[in-house]
């Protein structure tokens, strides 16, 4: 029997990312997609964490009563607002980050994390540093970049022009440091990511790779 994963997005482009990592595992994905949590707490200061943690609570608590095995959050704001204890979750939630995290604690270089949302960066670096401290890590040679100005291209369905803007990011921060190892901390960039993977032939690390296995660990 097929195991059914709900998916909660904080963007509707997240969707295809998932679909077509676990595309060939007999997997059933659900998405729920609500853009409007992460605007509200971007731009209304009276939402504060608590009425935003009861958001996601309500959030997830509406997609374990349909009956699936594993909840999977695609936004690290999700994941930052997330209070197990108030949730008592009765499945697997599984945290797109938590794999990401542990493949950056293994990079011992020069190392840059970028986001497009501002909003993300704080939430994702107080995980990051947590989990790093939790396993013994040091994580010295890491900086986060935000690329301003640009969630919002995404915010307006201007993927292309999102993602050009990444591109090109990107490609100056190689050229002006050939030696750094480059990541990109959102499921929204992989796609500009992949490409410049290519185009420069270098690893850039992304969210989506290391998540495919710790799927099927908390489904076994």
């Amino acid at each position: 029997m097929r195991k059914k994963i709900g998916c909660l997005h904080a963007h509707y482009s997240n969707i295809a990312y998932i679909q077509q990592a676990l595309a060939t595992y007999e997997l059933e994905l659900v998405h729920y997609v609500d853009p409007g949590l992460i605007s509200r707490i971007t731009n209304d200061s009276s939402f504060n964490a608590e009425k935003a943690t009861s958001k996601v609570t309500e959030q997830l608590r509406w997609i374990m009563g349909n009956q699936v095995d594993a909840i999977l959050l695609t936004c690290t704001n999700y994941i930052a607002l997330l209070d197990e204890e108030q949730l008592q979750p009765t499945v697997p939630i599984i945290k797109i980050d938590e794999p990401f995290f542990a493949q950056l604690a293994a990079i011992n270089q020069p190392h840059v994390l970028l986001f497009t949302n501002p909003a993300t960066v704080e939430g994702t670096i107080e995980r990051l540093m947590a989990h790093t401290d939790k396993q013994g890590v040091s994580l010295l040679h890491l900086e986060s970049h935000v690329i301003e100005d640009t969630f919002d291209l995404l915010m307006q369905g201007k993927q292309e022009a999102y993602e050009k803007v990444i591109c090109s990011y990107i490609e100056q921060l190689h050229e002006d440091q050939p030696d750094i190892q480059i990541s990109v901390a959102q499921l929204s960039m992989v796609n500009a990511a992949s490409r410049m993977e290519q185009e420069l032939g270098m690893n850039i690390g992304n969210p989506l790779k290391p998540l495919v296995k710790h799927i099927l660990d908390a489904l076994a």
